[in-house]
C-alpha cells in the first residue's frame, strides 16, 4: 500500500523530532495528533510581509518551543497565532480544520491580519476551550451553531470580520460566558437570550440585527452593553431597569421606542448613549444625574428639561420635542464651566434666563438654535444645526396646541 505524501512527510519529520529528543536527552515528546495538527495549521497560514512569526516553527525541533505554542506535559494547551505586538503584521491564509484535533486546547487567539474563509466547525470539538478570540481578520460565513458545545467557554471575540447569518441561540446557553464580542460584522436576525449569570460584556454594535429584545433575555450581571448601529426596535424600559450594574450603555443608532426609565440615571454609568432612536415621552430623573456624558439627541422626547440634568458635564438633548424654559441651574453651571457641552438646539424651548452680555467660558459649548425663542446669547453651533436661529412661529403654535 502506498503511503500518502503528506503522511509520509509527517512521519519523517516526527522520526527526526524523536531522534533529536533522544540525542539531546530532552523530554519533548508531543502527542502525535497535536504534532500533526500543528503541521496542518502551519501549512494553511503564512506570515504577511514584515512578519516573522513562523520563523521558529521548525518541525525538527520541539513544537512546545514554537512562538505562540504553549504546552502542558505532551499536549498543546494554548495557541496564540501571530505576533501580539500592536501594529505588527499579522498572518494570511485560512484556519485548517485540523485545529480541532488539539483536544487539550484551552485558549485560541489570532492577531489582526488577513485570515479568510469560514470558522472551522471542528473548533466545537475543543471541549476545554475557555478563550476564543479571532478578531480584525476577514472571516466570512456564519457563526457555527456547534460553538454552543463549548460549555467551558468564557470569552468569545469574533469582532471586526465579515461574518453573516444570525447569532446561534446555542451560544446564549453556554453557562459560564463572561464576554461576547461580535461587533463590526454583518450579523442579522435577533438578539438571542443569554442565560449565563456571569456575563459582564456584550458587544454587538455595527451589525444588521433587528427585532425587539425580551425584558428577561439579558442577565443582571451585565456591566458593558453595546448594541449601537443596528436595526433593533421596541421598548427597552423593562429590560434596562434590571441591568443596574451597567457602567457603559450604548443603544444609539437603532429604532428603540417607548420611555426612558428614570432609574437608569442612577446606574454607575460613565457614558450613556441613547441617541438616534425613537424614544418618547418625558424624561424625569429622580435625583441629580452624576453620569459625565449623556446623549439623548435625535429622539421624540417631550416635556420640560429636568434641572437634574444640570450636573451632567456633556449633555446632548438636541433634536427632540422639549418645551418650556431652560432651568436656571443650567446657567449657573455653564458660567462656572462645570458644563462642557450643552446642546439644546432643534426643540420647542421658549426661553433661557441668561444675560445677553455674559461670555460663556471658552471651555464650554452652548447651542440654543432653532427653538421657539430668539437665542438670548450668540454662541457657535455645529454646522448640522443649520442657519435658522428660530423655529417658525407656525410650528411653535401647532406644538403648543
Amino acid at each position: 500500500m502506498t503511503m500518502h505524501p503528506l503522511r509520509s512527510c509527517f512521519s519523517v519529520l516526527f522520526v527526526v523530532y524523536l531522534l533529536q529528543c533522544k540525542l539531546f536527552f530532552v523530554h519533548c515528546i508531543l502527542d502525535p495528533l497535536d504534532f500533526l495538527a500543528l503541521q496542518s495549521v502551519r501549512k494553511s497560514l503564512d506570515d504577511m510581509p514584515g512578519s516573522n512569526f513562523f520563523a521558529s516553527w521548525d518541525f525538527t525541533s520541539d513544537p512546545c518551543n514554537f512562538a505562540g505554542v504553549y504546552c502542558e506535559s505532551d499536549r498543546v494547551i494554548a495557541l496564540n497565532l501571530g505576533d501580539p505586538r500592536a501594529g505588527s503584521p499579522g498572518l494570511i491564509g485560512r484556519l485548517d480544520p485540523a485545529i480541532g484535533k488539539l483536544s487539550s486546547l484551552t485558549e485560541l487567539s489570532v492577531v489582526p491580519g488577513r485570515i479568510m474563509g469560514s470558522l472551522p466547525q471542528s473548533i466545537s470539538q475543543l471541549k476545554d476551550l475557555r478563550f476564543l478570540a479571532i478578531s480584525r481578520n476577514f472571516l466570512s460565513g456564519g457563526i457555527p451553531a456547534t460553538l454552543g458545545q463549548l460549555r467551558n467557554l468564557k470569552t468569545l471575540d469574533l469582532s471586526y470580520n465579515q461574518l453573516t447569518g444570525d447569532i446561534p441561540r446555542s451560544i446564549g446557553t453556554i453557562p459560564g460566558l463572561s464576554n461576547v464580542i461580535l461587533s463590526h460584522n454583518r450579523i442579522s436576525g435577533s438578539v438571542p437570550p443569554f442565560l449565563s449569570e456571569t456575563l459582564t460584556r456584550l458587544e454587538l454594535k455595527h451589525n444588521e440585527l433587528s427585532g425587539s429584545i425580551s425584558p428577561t433575555s439579558l442577565p443582571p450581571s451585565l456591566q458593558y452593553l453595546s448594541l449601537s448601529w443596528n436595526r433593533l426596535s421596541g421598548p427597552v424600559d423593562l429590560l434596562l431597569i434590571r441591568l443596574d450594574r451597567l457602567n457603559y450603555l450604548d443603544l444609539s443608532m437603532n429604532q428603540f421606542s417607548g420611555c426612558i426609565p428614570s432609574r437608569i440615571f442612577t446606574f454607575p454609568i460613565t457614558n450613556l448613549q441613547l441617541q438616534r432612536n425613537s424614544f418618547s415621552g418625558p424624561v424625569q430623573p429622580g435625583g441629580e444625574v452624576t453620569i459625565p456624558t449623556v446623549d439623548l439627541s435625535y429622539n421624540r422626547l417631550s416635556g420640560g428639561v429636568s434641572p437634574m440634568f444640570s450636573t451632567v458635564q456633556t449633555l446632548y438633548l438636541n433634536n427632540n420635542r422639549f418645551i418650556g424654559q431652560v432651568p436656571g441651574s443650567f446657567v449657573d453651571r455653564l458660567m462656572d464651566a462645570s458644563i462642557q457641552v450643552l446642546y439644546l438646539q432643534h426643540n420647542y424651548l421658549t426661553g433661557m434666563q441668561i444675560n445677553p452680555t455674559v461670555e460663556i467660558p471658552l471651555s464650554s459649548s452652548l447651542c440654543l438654535q432653532y427653538n421657539c425663542m430668539v437665542p438670548p446669547i450668540q454662541t457657535p453651533c455645529p454646522l448640522k444645526a443649520g442657519k435658522q436661529r428660530t423655529r417658525p412661529t407656525a410650528q411653535c403654535n401647532e406644538w403648543r396646541g
